[in-house]
C-alpha cells in the first residue's frame, strides 16, 4: 500500500520507467488497476460479452507487462496498451469469424463517391452512431475507434494492424464512407 501512495502521482510513462529500471512487479499493479476497466470497456465493445471481456483485459495487461520492454515512450502509454488491445480483439474476431478485410470489402460494396462534407456527424444521434458500427467489419471499427476516439496516430496504427501507412488512410477513408452511407441508408440521413 506505502507502494501505490508513493508512486501514486507518476505518469504512466513515469511508472514504466521505474519498472524497466527496477524491474519491480509491484508498480506494474499501479497501471493494471489503472486500466483494467478502460481495456475490459474496449474488449466488450468488440466481444459484447462480461466475462469474456474481463478475461481479455486480464490477458491484455499481462501481455503488456511481458511486452514492458517494447515501450518505447514513441507514444503515450495508453495508446501503446490501447494498441495491444485492439490488435489482440481483432486477431481473435479475425479467427472466430474467419473474417478476412479484403474479402469482406469486396462483397460489402459501397458507392465509390459520398461526399463526406455533407454529413455532420455533430448532429447524428450517437446511439444510431453506434449501431452502425456494430455493422461494419471489426478492422474498420478498430480504425475509426483508433483514430477518432483515442487518437492514436497513422503510423502507430499501421503497426498494429501490420498493413502500410497508406493502407490505413484508404481504409479509414472507406471507413468513414461505409458508415455516412450505412448511417444515411439506415436513418435517413440525407441532407
Amino acid at each position: 500500500m506505502a507502494l501505490k501512495t508513493k508512486y501514486q502521482q507518476k505518469t504512466d510513462e513515469e511508472i514504466v520507467l521505474l519498472i524497466l529500471n527496477s524491474g519491480n512487479q509491484e508498480l506494474f499493479e499501479m497501471l493494471y488497476s489503472r486500466y483494467f476497466n478502460k481495456v475490459k470497456d474496449k474488449c466488450f465493445s468488440f466481444l459484447k460479452d462480461t466475462k469474456q471481456a474481463e478475461e481479455f483485459a486480464n490477458d491484455i495487461l499481462t501481455k503488456a507487462y511481458e511486452k514492458i520492454s517494447g515501450f518505447k515512450g514513441r507514444s503515450s502509454f495508453s495508446s501503446w496498451l490501447y494498441s495491444i488491445t485492439y490488435n489482440h480483439c481483432i486477431d481473435y474476431l479475425r479467427v472466430k469469424k474467419k473474417l478476412h478485410y479484403p474479402n469482406w470489402n469486396d462483397s460489402n460494396e459501397i458507392p465509390e463517391i459520398i461526399d463526406e462534407s455533407e454529413t455532420d456527424f455533430e448532429e447524428a444521434n450517437y446511439e444510431n452512431l453506434l449501431t452502425i458500427l456494430e455493422l461494419i467489419h471489426p478492422e474498420e471499427k478498430v480504425l475509426l475507434l483508433m483514430k477518432y476516439q483515442d487518437n492514436v496516430p497513422i503510423i502507430q496504427i499501421a503497426k498494429t494492424l501490420r498493413i502500410s501507412e497508406d493502407a490505413v488512410k484508404m481504409r479509414l477513408k472507406r471507413a468513414r464512407t461505409r458508415v455516412i452511407y450505412m448511417y444515411q441508408q439506415k436513418f435517413n440521413q440525407n441532407n
